[in-house]
């Protein structure tokens, strides 16, 4: 026996064979307010927006991090690989010069009373790390 096709406006359920109208999550009358898709570019654009700049100045910050301690780790390297015979201070400032060989060398002598090529000033921290100190 073949089932009998309901209308389009009625809502039956023929695998549970029950009129499921109320059970459903969208309104299924005639008369039921359309149903519409909320545009939401705009936010999506706002929102894309800030959070594009939010993660391009981290971005920004940590690019800038990363040079200033690939700079100290190079002035670092640059010092420990220099010439000296004493043992430096911890706090006390020292001069970094090139001789006439090309090689660099670590002294106590300020560049104003000297004739060597200067290449900057520095100072030891107590974490045994050297820090450029501004001229």
């Amino acid at each position: 026996m073949e089932k009998e096709k309901k209308p389009d406006y009625v809502v039956y359920n023929y695998e549970t064979e029950s009129y499921d109208a109320a059970l459903k999550p969208y309104s299924t009358s005639v008369g039921a307010p359309k149903i519409t898709i909320d545009d939401n570019t705009d936010w999506k654009n706002r929102v894309s927006t800030k959070v594009n700049h939010k993660i391009k100045t981290k971005y920004e910050e940590l690019k800038a991090a990363y040079t200033e301690m690939m700079e100290e780790f190079e002035y670092n390297n640059l010092i420990l690989n220099a010439d000296f015979s004493f043992e430096p201070i911890v706090g006390q400032t020292y001069h970094l010069y090139i001789n006439k060989k090309g090689n660099h060398f670590l002294s106590l002598i300020a560049p104003d009373q000297c004739n060597f090529n200067f290449v900057g000033s520095f100072l030891l921290n107590a974490d045994q790390t050297w820090e450029k100190v501004s001229e």
